[in-house]
């Protein structure tokens, strides 16, 4: 399995770096021209002009769409130099405009391209790597993927509010209400479906893909908040923490140590 290089960047000081967009940095980088930027910034950009691919991340045990992209690069031995942004600090905005002016993480690097959603990000890879097969080769499995990545992409507001990803924390039974568990109900319906249909009693669609990876906080979520599903969904989710990259990032979530008071 692929290891992501790590990055921790520190706070800058130089307050118009706010403003400052991913290309500005690289055309700096190319013209030598270097000072006003943070050393480490400066490095880390400097592989990405050499084309290497760079994933910026949130907290492991906090940020669900990271864990999205981080899981589709490392489950497919995709490599890349990870660089962690711890969030909801006095510098979080300025340290992710550094990379993108979106504001928000997962950021994908790839020299001159900058990718700022989870979902693109992993089409994206899905692009550049068709032979390590990131969705199900089979059209009517990967159109079905495709579906059920968009309505998580799109929808669950109600558990993403109430049942916040929290992988250090226990809360069995807390964020209960009808809106949650109507999302909960939703959720199961989802992974039934696609597991008789395409999944063999494995993953979603057989083998471990984007909609795996997808749907992989939700497992992190129900087991934080003691979310209990019938026996082939509660062996499907214990399937998904057994997988190397889950457990991996499961691992370093929690080995950090940063607390975020909007979590407690």
């Amino acid at each position: 399995m692929q290891i992501a290089q790590h990055w921790e960047i520190p706070l800058s000081n130089n307050s118009n770096q706010r403003d400052s967009p991913h290309k500005h940095f690289m055309q700096n980088i190319e013209n030598q021209d270097t000072p006003e930027l943070d050393t480490e910034v400066a490095s880390i950009l400097e592989h990405a002009r050499r084309a290497e691919l760079i994933l910026v991340i949130g907290n492991k045990n906090y940020s669900s769409w990271s864990m999205r992209s981080w899981l589709a690069l490392v489950a497919f031995d995709i490599p890349f130099k990870e660089v962690r942004i711890c969030l909801d600090q006095t510098d979080t905005a300025t340290r992710i405009a550094e990379f993108s002016q979106a504001g928000r993480v997962p950021i994908l690097i790839d020299g001159d391209l900058t990718i700022w959603d989870s979902l693109a990000i992993c089409e994206y890879a899905a692009d550049l790597f068709p032979e390590k097969h990131l969705w199900p080769s089979n059209r009517a499995a990967r159109a079905m993927a495709r579906s059920i990545c968009a309505e998580m992409h799109s929808g669950f507001s109600a558990l993403r509010k109430s049942m916040s990803m929290d992988i250090r924390a226990s809360h069995p039974g807390a964020g209960r209400n009808a809106a949650s568990q109507a999302d909960i109900g939703r959720i199961s319906e989802i992974w039934e479906e696609c597991l008789v249909k395409f999944g063999a009693h494995q993953f979603l669609f057989g083998e471990f893909s984007i909609a795996d990876a997808y749907y992989a906080p939700v497992v992190m979520r129900f087991q934080t908040y003691g979310v209990f599903l019938a026996p082939a969904l509660q062996a499907y989710m214990e399937r998904v923490i057994a997988h190397p990259a889950v457990a991996r990032w499961i691992d370093e979530a929690m080995a950090e140590i940063e607390v975020l008071p909007d979590h407690q």
